[in-house]
């Protein structure tokens, strides 16, 4: 299994969301990729999505399917930022969702 770390601060966000390779709007998120030699990972859940609980729970989707599809997964920042629409849907329609985001933006080996 890789060692991914956090993209914590603002200035990581923005360089991810500006400087991208590859960003991928789906129904239930937004994927931006951006191609370098470590591998980093950020969720985002704006207060669109709804309260505490809600973002958290976006947030936990987005971070399970990252988690179970990370052997695929190419060096580089990725930035998943959830849509309302991710809590009305299941997870197998989520998961389809984001394969096919990171085949678009050839972040899969």
């Amino acid at each position: 299994m890789k060692h991914f770390t956090r993209v914590k601060t603002s200035k990581e966000f923005s360089g991810v969301y500006h400087h991208s390779n590859c960003s991928w709007h789906t129904p239930y998120f937004v994927l931006f990729y951006k191609k370098e030699s470590s591998y980093k990972v950020g969720f985002v859940a704006s207060k669109k999505i709804g309260n505490a609980v809600q973002r958290n729970r976006a947030k936990r989707l987005l971070r399970a399917h990252f988690i179970e599809n990370i052997d695929l997964l190419r060096a580089g920042s990725y930035v998943l930022v959830a849509k309302p629409a991710i809590l009305e849907a299941d997870f197998k329609k989520t998961g389809k969702a984001y394969l096919h985001a990171l085949k678009k933006c050839a972040a899969l080996k």
